[in-house]
């Protein structure tokens, strides 16, 4: 399988493919105006406690105050000599399995140290956690911690241990690290490079706090350029092609720094027809925001996402088989579910996701239907937990959300229909008019009524519905008189009365 990162960095924008045998299977994008927050790290200011959720708002300094969780915070004993306030103390962890309570932890107005795990989704501000992480090339930092993890991708179990047996050697006392997939031929020299720069980095990052007020941003993770070298470039990628010298110079200053060996992969992309134009880029990320998704078979999907979870419904489609139809049905299933693992991944569709698959009778085909499911979302860094087809089709699953998808990051809800997707029909419009002027027409003396609709309510009223405005009229004996407005807005109306 070859792999290759796109990377098109302009002023305004800047984005990221991941292409793999020639299909966009990962697309990142950041912009000045609307930047991450995700690792983030702030000096923080409890605003509110809430005993009856085990959780806090906390000020970080943004428009919405972000969620701390009780499972999430971690705090030094304020006996202890090297107690600080807004200093967090990840050795003490699963809080409430020592019944400690949320209000036991923390108080209004309490500084403390916070790192943002989640961005901001909707309405909802950014999840916070105590349990701050600082993520390089090999290693991720767990500041004031004893625990050594392996990457679970890590497979081979004589790995597994030489690896946790060279970070204890080389790991100063009191330190934490989980040791990264790409971490796993890596030598010696480059995990205590990593691990210097690591704890380097907590030094500055605990004096910054101990010197900074309440409510300011203390660590601001990588933009999403280097992010790309720390977290997809690996040894699998084929290359790296970017379409701007700036940025081009910059990734290599990194990679010279911190992976050498993948130097010669990178490239600088100066041909005129723009990058994600030449790999067919652009035409990948118009289908990734589309409903329908189409299958080869002639078969397709629909993908809505609401705030509470996302559906997924499949469909025969054009798809008509050629003899036996629970054969069609098992086709259509089988290929819809390596669909459905691919555009999760695409979409970074997250949250409790159901999976409406057409139904199936045959128990052979609904294990092997699950089968495919599981080893298709392999593929997929985040994580996820799939239950088994229930009685009525549907696959009920979760995939870890830690920002906005592709959906919500390109797109706006209508300026029209307020992102109802739906609004009134014209004749209900038409009839809540009916009923307003029947009710309001005997507080007024004149003998015309003129209303102020949209051209399309206007048309209604003077064609299919003029019979009833004609009995209206007659009803309440007054004329009246339709005036069409294209600035109003096709649900909003106005009724003016002669005096």
């Amino acid at each position: 399988m070859t792999t290759e990162i796109l990377i098109n960095a302009t002023s305004y924008e800047v984005r990221l493919a991941l292409v793999e045998d020639g299909n966009l299977s990962e697309f990142h994008m950041q912009r000045p105006t609307e930047k991450g927050l995700m690792g983030n790290i702030y000096k923080g200011k409890v605003v509110r406690v809430l005993p009856g959720m085990q959780a806090a708002f906390v000020d970080i300094g943004l428009d919405r105050t972000g969620f701390l969780y009780v499972d999430d915070i971690c705090l030094a004993a304020p006996d202890s000599s090297d107690y600080n306030p807004c200093i967090t103390d990840c050795a003490i962890t699963h809080v409430r399995t020592q019944g400690l309570r949320i209000e036991d932890l923390l108080h209004e107005g309490q500084d403390i140290l916070v790192q943002v795990s989640k961005d901001p989704i909707g309405t909802k501000g950014a999840r916070l956690t105590c349990h701050i992480t600082l993520p390089c090339r090999n290693l991720v930092f767990i500041p004031q911690t004893e625990h050594i993890g392996i990457s679970r991708k890590i497979e081979d179990e004589d790995i597994r241990d030489k690896l946790k047996q060279l970070i204890q050697e080389i790991r100063p006392q009191g330190t934490g690290f989980i040791v990264r997939t790409v971490a796993e031929h890596a030598t010696r020299e480059e995990l205590e490079a990593d691990m210097e720069f690591l704890m380097l980095l907590w030094d500055d990052i605990v004096d910054r706090a101990e010197n900074s007020e309440s409510r300011s941003l203390i660590h601001r993770d990588l933009d999403i350029t280097l992010r790309s070298i720390r977290d997809f470039f690996t040894t699998d990628v084929d290359s790296l092609i970017i379409d701007d010298p700036v940025a081009h110079e910059k990734i290599v200053g990194h990679v010279k720094t911190f992976a050498p060996q993948l130097l010669d992969k990178i490239s600088l992309y100066q041909e005129s027809t723009p990058l994600f134009e030449a790999y067919n880029i652009e035409v990948e990320i118009s289908r990734a925001i589309e409903k329908k998704v189409w299958l080869r078979s002639g078969g397709y999907i629909i993908i809505e996402s609401t705030e509470a979870l996302s559906v997924i419904d499949v469909n025969t489609g054009r798809y008509v088989g050629k003899s036996d139809l629970n054969d069609t049905i098992f086709k259509t299933n089988m290929e819809a579910a390596v669909e459905i693992a691919y555009q999760l991944r695409l979409r970074n569709i997250g949250g409790i996701i159901i999976i409406d698959f057409i139904d199936m009778e045959n128990d052979s085909h609904r294990e092997q239907l699950y089968t495919t499911f599981k080893e298709a979302v392999k593929k997929d860094k985040s994580r996820n937990n799939i239950l088994k087809l229930s009685e009525f089709g549907l696959v009920q699953m979760t995939r870890k959300r830690i920002s906005e998808n592709l959906h919500q990051l390109m797109c706006e809800p209508c300026h029209y229909c307020g992102g109802e997707g739906m609004i009134k029909s014209r004749r209900t419009i038409c009839y809540d008019i009916f009923r307003k002027i029947t009710r309001n027409a005997k507080k007024h003396k004149g003998g015309n009524v003129t209303l102020q609709v949209h051209p399309r309510i206007a048309n209604l009223l003077n064609n299919e519905e003029e019979l009833t405005k004609i009995n209206v009229e007659k009803e309440i004996g007054k004329r009246i008189i339709v005036a069409p407005s294209k600035e109003l807005h096709i649900e909003k109306y106005e009724i003016i009365w002669q005096r």
